[in-house]
């Protein structure tokens, strides 16, 4: 079994596009969170992995070599576990002794992690789920937590489905890479994002359009950042998701409503994958012949070709929040992206309440416990209604302290006395 390495490669952009600037037009700045973080991609093989597989080599931008320095460690990976609960059972005895949190889920159909620890906790655990070959091609995505632990406390637990859907995941083919969509590398994502950006915006309003762009997240991830020309998706939880299975009526909340399911190009993308691989399986049992997926997600993309077509910053579901693009690739100026000429963003980067602009693109919990609605909300209205999302919330007999800064609100116990 080899060891892990680290490597530095350069990637240059690959451009579909003869005149950028005619592709996408710049927007103002957004002061968005200045988190100083750094994603590092970790290159990992297993001897015996096999060439069939959809394994790739992995760049990183610069070393870890501090131990102490706490990151987040992403993947997941669809494979055939035998016995799921002795599986975890190993993991668990390994964990013991190590400084790891976060969401750790097995069951037949594969894992699915997300963790955060000091490096030489968190980079020995990925070490050793490597030298599992059914494991040896995982996609291993690494990013900085300034703050420490990301997560709470460590969930490492048997779990019937991957990510949380409607009726389950565990009678979808995801075993079967066919019945998935066809992963894109970033640099075809590109590509592709320009060329279908460049048509969308020529075309007329009755335009039947050859691809569509599917953001397969919730409507609050694409209010803080987004892919130019994805839809909002009209979903507060992705266990609701039900693009393209309305029966025969246009809904206008559905991108895939109306569209030819043998010659339209999908493209998927969501933060780390995993949820546009599930979706796909849904999606080709529907009949949908044309399916690709980001690999690795909005994270491996903007630490591949920078924030090129991306818009906002990207959410992310620990403490953290919210990730400027350049947390993934640092050479890149802090702006707002890129945004395409007369593309309708209307209600992206918006105050919950009123409505006016929003210039940090963080969700806050409405300091009401029993509503805790995660919303985008100016200075103002963060003043104005006490940290809560509407005038009723802020009468409730179970009301937090306004917090300020980049600060997560903690268990209502901490919060009993406060007066």
């Amino acid at each position: 079994m080899s060891l892990f390495s680290v490597m530095n490669v350069a990637k240059p952009f690959l451009l579909a596009c003869n005149k950028p600037s005619t592709c996408f037009l710049k927007i103002p700045k957004i002061a968005a969170t200045t988190l100083n973080n750094r994603n590092k991609v970790l290159p990992l093989r297993c001897k015996s992995f096999s060439s069939s597989s959809n394994g790739d080599w992995l760049e990183v931008s610069k070393e870890i070599d501090n131990e102490k320095e706490f990151i987040v460690v992403n993947f997941y990976r669809f494979v055939f576990i035998k016995d799921p609960e002795e599986e975890v059972s190993k993991h668990l005895s390994f964990m013991e002794g190590r400084n790891i949190h976060g969401r750790i889920y097995l069951n037949k159909q594969g894992i699915n992690a997300q963790y955060s620890g000091p490096n030489k906790d968190a980079l020995a655990y990925v070490k050793w789920v490597r030298e599992d070959c059914r494991f040896s091609d995982v996609l291993v995505q690494i990013s900085s937590a300034s703050n420490g632990h990301a997560f709470p406390r460590l969930k490492l637990r048997y779990k019937p489905s991957l990510v949380q859907l409607e009726g389950g995941i565990s009678h979808l083919p995801l075993l079967d890479p066919s019945m998935r969509a066809a992963p894109l590398a970033p640099s075809e994502w590109r590509k592709r994002l320009e060329a279908v950006n460049n048509t969308n915006n020529s075309s007329h309003e009755n335009f039947n359009p050859s691809c569509v762009l599917l953001d397969v997240r919730n409507g609050y991830e694409w209010d803080v950042g987004h892919f130019q020309g994805a839809q909002r998706p009209d979903v507060d939880c992705f266990r609701a998701t039900s693009f393209g299975q309305s029966e025969s009526e246009v809904i206008a909340s559905d991108p895939l409503a109306a569209v030819d399911k043998d010659r339209t190009d999908i493209l998927m993308y969501c933060t780390g994958g995993i949820r546009c691989d599930v979706y796909s399986a849904i999606l080709r049992k529907q009949g949908f012949k044309r399916l690709y997926t980001l690999k690795g997600g909005v994270s491996h993309y903007l630490e591949s070709e920078g924030s090129v077509g991306w818009v906002g910053n990207l959410f992310v579901f620990d403490a953290r929040l919210s990730l400027l693009p350049s947390t993934y690739k640092p050479a890149v100026e802090i702006e707002a992206s890129t945004m395409l000429e007369g593309s309708p963003d209307d209600s992206f980067a918006k105050c919950y309440i009123c409505g006016s602009q929003v210039y940090e693109l963080r969700h806050r919990n409405c300091a009401n416990l029993d509503c805790n609605l995660l919303f985008l909300c100016c200075s103002d209205c963060v003043k104005h209604l006490r940290g809560c999302c509407c005038i009723q919330c802020t009468s409730t007999s179970r009301l937090r302290p306004v917090l300020t800064g980049h600060q997560r609100y903690q268990k209502w116990h901490n919060y009993r006395d406060f007066e």
